[in-house]
């Protein structure tokens, strides 16, 4: 009887996660000023959605079919629950490494939650999230500035290091001179950032709501938030 619950339960997740997608990526075409990028972007949206609706229906039911029937705080229940919640890290951290951009600076905030969410999670995202960031290549970077700017780098600047100082979740930091001399560093987040970022945020939002739906002792939302507040603001 449990298992067709949590079984019903993740069916539901990933119905709900199909038909967001589907929708999101319809609005954003619709919406959007550049419809080849929307169109680009709308094709990513419902597949990184169910990704994480996979990855976190598996978690789901992993912890409860993996916890059932063990009396809780009993050592085979403590033991068990600290394997589900390494396998469950493992889950995340590789749903992350796949998605990128918001997903690494999710990874980084958990890897900064000690005695907030478990040890073994901030351990795991400690270990592999703080020094692996994505970099863009040159094409890339040149993409974006010539969006935001209105010309390549090589037209914008007196001088362009092609190669990145410094690469975070959402950006890489160039050095740079300016046509009257200056020495400058120009941040440039990673393409199409701005979109996906926002995207990316909505799906996870969609995913821990409805995990909270499901079974309301797991309530992360507050997380969400504070993502969101870090979102990037501009393009170049």
């Amino acid at each position: 009887m449990a298992a067709r619950s949590v079984w019903r339960a993740r069916a539901k997740l990933l119905l709900a996660a199909t038909a967001a997608g589907g929708g999101a990526g319809a609005a954003l075409i619709l919406s959007s000023d550049d419809p080849a990028s929307a169109f680009k972007l709308s094709t990513a949206v419902p597949i990184r959605l169910l990704r994480d609706s996979v990855s976190a229906a598996t978690t789901a039911f992993d912890y409860k079919y993996s916890l059932w029937g063990l009396p809780e705080g009993s050592p085979e229940w403590t033991r068990v629950k600290h394997e589900v919640h390494i396998r469950g890290a493992r889950r995340l951290q590789e749903l992350c490494f796949r998605n990128g951009g918001v997903y690494i600076k999710l990874g980084q905030h958990i890897s900064q939650l000690e005695y907030l969410v478990p040890e073994e999670y901030v351990h795991i995202m400690r270990e592999s999230m703080l020094n692996k960031c994505p970099v863009s290549t040159y094409d890339q970077v040149s993409e974006v500035v010539k969006k935001e700017l209105g010309g390549t780098p090589e037209e914008i600047f007196e001088e362009f290091d092609p190669v990145p100082i410094a690469s975070a979740s959402l950006a890489q930091v160039h050095i740079a001179r300016t046509r009257d001399g200056q020495k400058v560093a120009v941040k440039v987040q990673h393409t199409h950032m701005t979109d996906t970022a926002a995207a990316d945020t909505a799906t996870v939002d969609l995913i821990v709501n409805t995990l909270h739906q499901l079974f309301p002792s797991f309530d992360y939302r507050w997380l969400v938030d504070e993502i969101r507040e870090s979102l990037p603001k501009a393009s170049c």
